[in-house]
């Protein structure tokens, strides 16, 4: 029960249940650790010439492209609560950054969004560089909160949720995905 809000030592914590305690300093984590990413607290230009080098070195990314991408991976990471060097990272392993690209399966830009699944929830456009790493970014985010793990959600993001979980060989794809992913986030967190 909260009780009544009066007296002169009123406590926020008294009034809290744990669970809402709990939520609430996850979510102060979450936005702390978002802040204080690995490109700083800085505002989102320097973060974003400090990525977009980042990613020329690294991933050997035509400055024109790294310059114009970086902006729309540092703010839709953060509006999903994801480090933007993951986001790059899934975008070097699925496109190279190569924005106007498809796969035989049907995925389609940056991240390699499969329009069929995700166009509803996206928007039509899904070779527009930013719907897709908005989208993908999204999507990324809510596996990531479906399987409570970083390297599961790569897993799902590659194969699907359910490929992953039923059959043993997409598993073991979508690891060894995972795997390469954290990797190129590891070459481009080198790089900086």
């Amino acid at each position: 029960m909260l009780g009544k809000f009066s007296g002169k030592n009123y406590s926020l914590l008294k009034v809290l249940n744990p669970t809402t305690l709990k939520i609430g300093i996850l979510g102060l984590s979450t936005i702390l650790i978002s802040a204080c990413s690995s490109l700083g607290g800085n505002s989102l230009e320097k973060r974003s010439a400090k990525l977009s080098q980042g990613i020329q070195t690294a991933y050997a990314v035509p400055a024109t492209t790294a310059t114009r991408v970086s902006p729309l991976i540092i703010q839709n990471a953060e509006r999903h609560s994801l480090d933007p060097l993951l986001v790059a990272a899934v975008i070097r392993q699925e496109s190279t950054y190569r924005s106007q690209v498809a796969s035989p399966a049907g995925a389609v830009g940056l991240m390699q969004i499969v329009p069929r699944y995700w166009q509803s929830t996206c928007g039509p456009d899904l070779f527009n560089e930013a719907i897709n790493i908005g989208c993908g970014s999204y999507i990324l985010s809510r596996y990531q909160e479906s399987s409570g793990s970083l390297e599961k959600a790569l897993g799902y993001y590659n194969v699907g949720p359910t490929a992953y979980e039923k059959d043993r060989k997409m598993r073991k794809q979508g690891k060894k995905y995972a795997k390469e992913v954290l990797t190129h986030q590891k070459q481009l967190k080198k790089s900086m």
